[in-house]
């Protein structure tokens, strides 16, 4: 059985997502400890139960020591089963991060999967729903992923309650190298929930405003709905690098709509294949089946997935100083 320090590097739950997801996809059992012992609450958060639950299901796992606040567990997958399932996450939990954590495995499924996930589709800390579908998925179609996403129902702090489906064609995976697109235009979406139509038009403005004139053309689509709970956001992207930013209490939405823009702006000029956030993101699937990108820098979840990964496959991958960093394995 692999064993891993859940404490390692900057010991969050991306580690454990990331372990039981390889775990799954290459059949080796794994005991993770010390999970999160560093943090303010260590061990699973909620929504790490629900994510290492439904990856249990789906491949048939025997598990110990899931559950709220437990600092190690053992995962030992089974055989992966197509079919539909259904991920109730509770309140405002990342369907985002959840899905990252299912997709390796359910690729290798012995049949096309269903899920739809409820939870929270626009929170702090985790990929936006609409940063997923336009930005993490079309890079995982050059790897050869077939894998789509339909955004029913947003869902925003506490409550969550947002709903998504997400669809798998399983499949082997091939090496895919990313490089720096063209200059293309600017594409968002802008969106609020119980809040005047306004908020979402402003955030828009101001992002498109600070685009242009960084010399970035740019279209922003706005959206403003019923929710279960109040919020609002914007996310932004163009090729393979996406930013966004969050409605918070007393923060114009101005600002919402300049922190994407700046975010995205500073990218861009990089000039790199991808952006930082996705260049953690691709990371099992570049140890998986191999391949090249290059990002500005180099993030502190990026060298803990590459960590992570190195226990369960043998393609290293190589970090290559420039004036962006190339991420390889061969």
């Amino acid at each position: 059985m692999i064993e891993i320090d859940g404490s390692y590097g900057e010991g969050g739950g991306q580690i454990v997502r990331t372990a039981v997801a390889l775990s799954a996809v290459t059949g080796k059992p794994v005991c993770i400890r010390r999970i999160r012992q560093g943090r303010p609450k260590p061990g699973l958060a909620p929504q790490h139960v629900h994510a290492i639950t439904a990856l249990a299901g789906i491949c048939s796992a025997k598990t110990s020591g899931i559950e709220p606040g437990s600092m190690q567990i053992t995962f030992e997958p089974g055989k992966i089963r197509g079919g539909s399932y259904r991920v109730e996450i509770g309140t405002a939990g990342s369907v985002t991060l959840l899905m990252q954590c299912l997709l390796p495995a359910l690729l290798k499924a012995e049949g096309p999967i269903v899920v739809d996930v409820h939870g929270g589709t626009d929170v702090q800390w985790s990929p936006t729903v609409d940063y997923f579908r336009h930005v993490f998925l079309p890079a995982l179609r050059c790897f050869g992923v077939k894998a789509s996403l339909d955004l029913k129902q947003r869902g925003y702090y506490p409550r969550g309650q947002g709903l998504v489906i997400l669809r798998v064609e399983p499949g082997a995976l091939q090496s895919a190298h990313l490089s720096a697109a063209p200059k293309t235009p600017v594409h968002g979406i802008s969106h609020s929930g119980n809040l005047p139509e306004h908020v979402a038009q402003r955030q828009a403005e101001s992002a498109v405003q600070l685009l242009e004139q960084a010399g970035f053309a740019a279209e922003v689509a706005t959206e403003s709905h019923r929710l279960p709970s109040m919020g609002s956001g914007i996310t932004l992207w163009s090729g393979f690098m996406g930013a966004s930013s969050l409605g918070e209490r007393g923060l114009p939405a101005e600002m919402v709509g300049r922190k994407a823009a700046e975010e995205l702006i500073k990218e861009l000029e990089s000039m790199s294949a991808v952006d930082i956030h996705l260049a953690d993101q691709l990371i099992p699937y570049l140890a998986l089946a191999g391949g090249s990108y290059t990002a500005r820098k180099v993030s502190a979840h990026a060298m803990t997935n590459i960590w992570t990964a190195g226990h369960f496959l043998k393609r290293k991958i190589s970090l290559i100083a420039g004036k962006n960093t190339k991420f390889e394995a061969l």
